[in-house]
Protein backbone atom coordinates (compact mmCIF):
# COMPACT_ATOMS: atom_id res chain seq x y z
CA UNK A 1 0.00 0.00 0.00
CA UNK A 2 1.32 3.72 -1.03
CA UNK A 3 2.38 6.09 2.12
CA UNK A 4 -0.81 8.31 0.48
CA UNK A 5 -3.09 5.48 0.49
CA UNK A 6 -2.33 4.51 4.08
CA UNK A 7 -2.83 7.68 5.05
CA UNK A 8 -5.58 8.65 3.59
CA UNK A 9 -7.18 5.40 5.74
CA UNK A 10 -5.66 6.33 8.81
CA UNK A 11 -7.44 10.12 8.55
CA UNK A 12 -10.71 8.15 7.39
CA UNK A 13 -10.26 6.39 10.72
CA UNK A 14 -9.52 9.44 12.72
CA UNK A 15 -12.33 11.35 11.81
CA UNK A 16 -15.22 9.60 13.75
CA UNK A 17 -12.87 9.98 16.85
CA UNK A 18 -12.48 13.24 16.78
CA UNK A 19 -16.34 13.91 16.01
CA UNK A 20 -17.16 11.35 19.47
CA UNK A 21 -14.70 13.39 21.54
CA UNK A 22 -15.82 17.12 20.12
CA UNK A 23 -19.75 15.37 20.97
CA UNK A 24 -18.46 14.91 24.84
CA UNK A 25 -17.02 17.53 25.17
CA UNK A 26 -19.79 19.84 24.52
CA UNK A 27 -22.37 17.02 26.59
CA UNK A 28 -19.77 17.30 29.45
CA UNK A 29 -20.09 21.16 28.93
CA UNK A 30 -23.60 21.02 28.66
CA UNK A 31 -24.05 19.10 32.02
CA UNK A 32 -21.86 21.23 33.65
CA UNK A 33 -23.43 24.13 32.47
CA UNK A 34 -26.84 22.86 33.33
CA UNK A 35 -25.78 21.21 36.95
CA UNK A 36 -24.63 24.58 37.83
CA UNK A 37 -27.61 26.65 36.57
CA UNK A 38 -30.03 24.15 39.15
CA UNK A 39 -27.96 24.61 41.48
CA UNK A 40 -27.89 28.60 41.79
CA UNK A 41 -31.85 28.66 40.98
CA UNK A 42 -32.48 26.53 43.55
CA UNK A 43 -30.87 28.28 46.27
CA UNK A 44 -31.38 31.60 45.59
CA UNK A 45 -35.29 31.11 46.11
CA UNK A 46 -34.65 30.98 49.62
CA UNK A 47 -32.22 34.16 49.95
CA UNK A 48 -34.18 37.37 51.53
CA UNK A 49 -33.08 40.57 53.34
CA UNK A 50 -32.26 40.67 56.84
CA UNK A 51 -35.17 42.13 57.59
CA UNK A 52 -37.76 40.04 55.68
CA UNK A 53 -36.01 36.39 56.36
CA UNK A 54 -38.35 34.29 58.43
CA UNK A 55 -37.91 33.95 62.07
CA UNK A 56 -35.32 30.51 62.83
CA UNK A 57 -33.90 28.18 65.45
CA UNK A 58 -29.78 29.39 64.66
CA UNK A 59 -27.91 31.67 62.55
CA UNK A 60 -25.10 29.42 60.52
CA UNK A 61 -22.21 31.19 60.18
CA UNK A 62 -20.00 30.05 57.70
CA UNK A 63 -16.39 30.20 58.23
CA UNK A 64 -13.64 31.71 56.16
CA UNK A 65 -9.66 32.98 56.31
CA UNK A 66 -8.39 33.97 59.18
CA UNK A 67 -5.13 36.32 59.26
CA UNK A 68 -1.78 34.96 60.58
CA UNK A 69 -1.84 37.18 63.09
CA UNK A 70 -5.43 36.21 64.08
CA UNK A 71 -7.50 38.99 62.66
CA UNK A 72 -10.59 37.58 60.72
CA UNK A 73 -10.57 38.48 56.69
CA UNK A 74 -12.95 40.78 55.27
CA UNK A 75 -14.99 38.41 53.97
CA UNK A 76 -15.45 36.38 57.81
CA UNK A 77 -15.71 40.04 59.13
CA UNK A 78 -18.61 40.93 56.82
CA UNK A 79 -20.38 37.28 57.56
CA UNK A 80 -20.09 37.73 61.65
CA UNK A 81 -21.37 41.32 60.90
CA UNK A 82 -24.55 40.38 59.75
CA UNK A 83 -25.11 37.43 61.74
CA UNK A 84 -24.74 39.35 64.73
CA UNK A 85 -27.41 41.77 63.69
CA UNK A 86 -29.65 39.09 62.82
CA UNK A 87 -28.83 37.63 66.20
CA UNK A 88 -29.09 41.32 67.67
CA UNK A 89 -32.48 41.51 65.48
CA UNK A 90 -34.46 38.40 67.31
CA UNK A 91 -33.96 36.15 63.44
CA UNK A 92 -32.98 33.15 66.32
CA UNK A 93 -31.38 32.93 69.63
CA UNK A 94 -28.53 31.25 68.69
CA UNK A 95 -25.64 31.29 66.53
CA UNK A 96 -23.72 28.47 64.98
CA UNK A 97 -20.28 29.22 63.81
CA UNK A 98 -19.03 26.77 61.74
CA UNK A 99 -15.21 26.22 60.21
CA UNK A 100 -12.15 24.70 59.60
CA UNK A 101 -10.67 24.24 62.95
CA UNK A 102 -8.12 21.31 62.18
CA UNK A 103 -5.26 21.78 62.68
CA UNK A 104 -3.82 23.27 66.40
CA UNK A 105 -2.39 26.33 64.49
CA UNK A 106 -5.26 27.52 62.29
CA UNK A 107 -8.28 28.40 64.10
CA UNK A 108 -11.27 30.02 62.38
CA UNK A 109 -14.17 28.79 65.11
CA UNK A 110 -12.42 30.35 68.32
CA UNK A 111 -11.52 33.01 66.33
CA UNK A 112 -15.22 33.81 64.95
CA UNK A 113 -16.71 33.12 68.28
CA UNK A 114 -14.44 35.78 70.21
CA UNK A 115 -15.57 38.58 67.36
CA UNK A 116 -19.06 37.92 68.34
CA UNK A 117 -18.00 38.07 72.35
CA UNK A 118 -16.58 41.46 71.65
CA UNK A 119 -19.78 42.40 69.71
CA UNK A 120 -21.51 41.26 73.36
CA UNK A 121 -23.42 37.61 72.71
CA UNK A 122 -22.74 35.90 75.28
CA UNK A 123 -20.91 33.14 75.15
CA UNK A 124 -23.21 30.56 76.46
CA UNK A 125 -25.61 31.49 72.53
CA UNK A 126 -22.55 30.60 70.69
CA UNK A 127 -22.23 27.13 69.54
CA UNK A 128 -19.05 26.49 67.50
CA UNK A 129 -18.15 23.46 64.91
CA UNK A 130 -15.03 22.71 64.94
CA UNK A 131 -14.98 20.30 61.88
CA UNK A 132 -16.76 22.20 59.54
CA UNK A 133 -14.12 21.54 56.97
CA UNK A 134 -16.30 21.68 53.65
CA UNK A 135 -19.81 23.74 53.13
CA UNK A 136 -21.47 19.81 53.13
CA UNK A 137 -19.93 18.96 56.39
CA UNK A 138 -21.16 21.98 58.05
CA UNK A 139 -24.65 21.45 56.66
CA UNK A 140 -24.56 17.84 57.86
CA UNK A 141 -23.20 18.54 60.89
CA UNK A 142 -25.80 21.09 61.85
CA UNK A 143 -28.32 18.50 60.94
CA UNK A 144 -27.18 15.54 62.66
CA UNK A 145 -24.51 17.07 65.60
CA UNK A 146 -26.56 20.21 66.41
CA UNK A 147 -29.94 18.69 66.03
CA UNK A 148 -30.70 22.05 64.00
CA UNK A 149 -34.03 22.18 61.82
CA UNK A 150 -34.32 25.28 60.69
CA UNK A 151 -31.72 27.88 60.27
CA UNK A 152 -30.57 30.99 58.76
CA UNK A 153 -27.19 30.88 56.66
CA UNK A 154 -24.90 33.87 56.21
CA UNK A 155 -21.83 33.58 53.78
CA UNK A 156 -21.50 35.77 50.86
CA UNK A 157 -23.87 35.52 48.04
CA UNK A 158 -21.92 33.66 45.44
CA UNK A 159 -21.38 31.07 48.22
CA UNK A 160 -24.91 31.57 49.65
CA UNK A 161 -26.77 29.47 46.95
CA UNK A 162 -24.97 26.44 47.27
CA UNK A 163 -24.84 26.48 50.51
CA UNK A 164 -28.70 26.60 50.75
CA UNK A 165 -28.67 23.67 47.95
CA UNK A 166 -26.96 21.59 49.95
CA UNK A 167 -29.08 22.41 53.56
CA UNK A 168 -32.53 22.30 51.48
CA UNK A 169 -31.59 18.77 50.25
CA UNK A 170 -30.16 17.55 53.79
CA UNK A 171 -33.63 17.99 54.53
CA UNK A 172 -32.89 21.51 56.60
CA UNK A 173 -35.68 24.47 56.25
CA UNK A 174 -32.80 26.93 55.74
CA UNK A 175 -33.07 30.60 54.52
CA UNK A 176 -30.09 33.01 54.03
CA UNK A 177 -29.06 36.27 53.91
CA UNK A 178 -26.30 37.29 51.81
CA UNK A 179 -23.16 39.27 53.52
CA UNK A 180 -21.49 40.91 50.13
CA UNK A 181 -20.70 44.54 52.43
CA UNK A 182 -17.57 45.15 50.50
CA UNK A 183 -15.80 44.90 47.67
CA UNK A 184 -13.86 42.13 47.69
CA UNK A 185 -11.52 42.88 44.55
CA UNK A 186 -9.97 40.52 41.48
CA UNK A 187 -10.12 37.61 43.75
CA UNK A 188 -13.77 37.36 43.57
CA UNK A 189 -13.21 36.33 39.65
CA UNK A 190 -10.90 33.18 40.50
CA UNK A 191 -13.87 32.54 43.94
CA UNK A 192 -16.46 32.38 40.70
CA UNK A 193 -14.99 30.16 38.99
CA UNK A 194 -13.97 27.56 41.76
CA UNK A 195 -17.44 27.95 42.89
CA UNK A 196 -19.03 26.73 39.87
CA UNK A 197 -16.77 23.30 40.27
CA UNK A 198 -17.79 23.51 43.59
CA UNK A 199 -22.14 23.48 42.58
CA UNK A 200 -21.11 20.76 40.17
CA UNK A 201 -19.71 18.20 43.02
CA UNK A 202 -21.99 19.07 45.62
CA UNK A 203 -24.89 18.72 43.53
CA UNK A 204 -23.59 14.79 43.36
CA UNK A 205 -22.90 14.53 46.77
CA UNK A 206 -25.96 16.59 48.36
CA UNK A 207 -28.29 14.82 46.11
CA UNK A 208 -27.04 11.61 45.27
CA UNK A 209 -24.74 10.10 47.34
CA UNK A 210 -24.84 12.10 51.02
CA UNK A 211 -21.76 10.47 52.55
CA UNK A 212 -20.86 11.04 56.38
CA UNK A 213 -18.65 14.38 56.99
CA UNK A 214 -15.05 13.70 58.21
CA UNK A 215 -16.26 13.78 61.83
CA UNK A 216 -19.90 13.26 63.21
CA UNK A 217 -19.53 12.62 67.12
CA UNK A 218 -21.55 13.38 70.65
CA UNK A 219 -24.34 15.45 70.20
CA UNK A 220 -24.78 18.65 70.90
CA UNK A 221 -28.14 20.64 70.95
CA UNK A 222 -28.52 23.78 69.58
CA UNK A 223 -30.96 24.94 72.25
CA UNK A 224 -28.80 24.30 75.29
CA UNK A 225 -25.47 25.73 75.93
CA UNK A 226 -23.00 26.96 73.45
CA UNK A 227 -19.96 26.60 76.40
CA UNK A 228 -20.37 22.83 75.38
CA UNK A 229 -18.00 23.18 72.73
CA UNK A 230 -15.65 25.22 74.16
CA UNK A 231 -12.29 23.19 73.84
CA UNK A 232 -10.27 26.53 74.87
Amino acid sequence: MRLAERKSKLARHKKPLIYLSLVLVILLSLIFGLTNYYVEQAGEKYIFSADQVPDAEVVLVLGAYVLPDGKVSDMLNDRLTVGYELYEQGKAPRILVSGDHGRTNYDEVNTMKSFLKGKGVPSQGIFMDHAGFSTYESMYRARDIFQVKKLIIVTQHYHLQRALFIARSLGLEAYGVASDLHDYGPVMGQYQLREMAARNKDFWLAKIIKPQPTFLGEVIPVFGDGGETDDK
